[in-house]
């Protein structure tokens, strides 16, 4: 019997590479985009490939179209998606009294609270069935925050902290909770970090030089790592017998971010701004004068 699977955020990035590589290993794929316009392109796609997948536009964060859309799927199935791919995302890189309270309530909206009503709605037909895989796309952004990146950090560690429950709370049930983090990826996400850089900063020009120095960095595509990384990984987190509860994707998510996040932030926190260019020019000194104190500190563990 073909696996149903339900892939939101597919208008673009790990979304769509992840609905196109399920659609081409014959899983029926219902595909869901931020927008008609994507949803379109995305069909469009799909057809010039000669696949098959059911793509169509949902906002996320509207819980009647959540609704619709899964009756919509339940009729076409035996009552729901087999798996459900969470991997709609909103990414903000401003600094966090720079952001608007309302682009704040979106970004944690969609990264956070809208995996959370999607969940509900599937795991019914997935509990009678006694199976059924809910794979959550988030980022090692969610423990190892960056400058710029204080909310964006927030919604990926909050939505880590309610896949963990979740998947707690449904053991024995048959359904399996994944959770997938990746680092910096040429995808969507990146381009709405990218656009949020764009206005100058209302509180500092120091902000707003830093705001135009990441946008150019996070433009070089070749820094990058490819959609289709995750995307395999996905299709590993959902054909595994016994699934990991936690995967990670790119070298910067599953070894940079972990070290640095090891660090003591009398280390970490000069660094990252030293990188993001928030420092001053005497930065740097002062940063290998810490380095230079460390080992007396750890001696005599006083870290921070």
């Amino acid at each position: 019997m073909t696996t149903s699977v339900l892939v939101t955020g597919a208008g673009n990035g790990i979304g769509q590479a992840t609905a196109l590589r399920l659609a081409q290993a014959g899983y029926d794929v219902f595909a869901t985009a931020r927008t008609p316009d994507e949803a379109h392109t995305l069909s469009t796609r799909v057809r010039a490939e000669g696949l098959e997948m059911r793509a169509t536009a949902l906002d996320v964060s509207d819980p009647a179209a959540c609704e619709a859309a899964f009756q919509d799927i339940a009729d076409r199935t035996n009552g729901g998606p087999d798996a459900v791919v969470n991997a709609d995302g909103f990414a903000v890189a401003r600094a966090v009294e720079d952001v608007t309270e309302e682009t704040a309530r979106y970004l944690m909206e969609i990264n956070t609270f809208a995996p959370v009503p999607i969940a509900r709605l599937a795991l019914p037909a997935m509990r009678r069935r006694g199976r059924g895989r809910i794979v959550n796309l988030s980022s090692a952004a969610g423990h190892s925050v960056l400058p710029l990146g204080g909310w964006y950090g927030a919604s990926r560690a909050a939505s880590a902290a309610l896949t963990h429950a979740l998947r707690m709370e449904l053991a024995g049930s048959g359904v399996q909770v994944v959770l997938i983090e990746h680092g910096f990826h040429a995808t969507g996400l990146l381009e709405d970090a990218v656009r949020s850089l764009t206005p100058p900063s209302g509180i500092s020009t120091r902000f707003t030089d830093c705001y135009r120095n990441t946008a150019a960095a996070l433009s070089d595509p070749t820094r990058l790592s490819s959609p289709e990384r995750s995307a395999a990984i996905v299709h590993q987190a959902l054909t595994a017998r016994r699934p990991r509860a936690r995967y990670t994707v790119g070298t910067d998510a599953r070894l940079a971010a972990p070290l640095i996040a090891s660090l003591p932030f009398a280390i970490s926190d000069p660094l990252k701004r030293l990188v993001l260019g928030l420092s001053g020019p005497q930065a740097a000194s002062r940063l290998l004068s810490t380095l230079g104190g460390l080992p007396q500190r750890a001696k005599g563990k006083s870290f921070p």
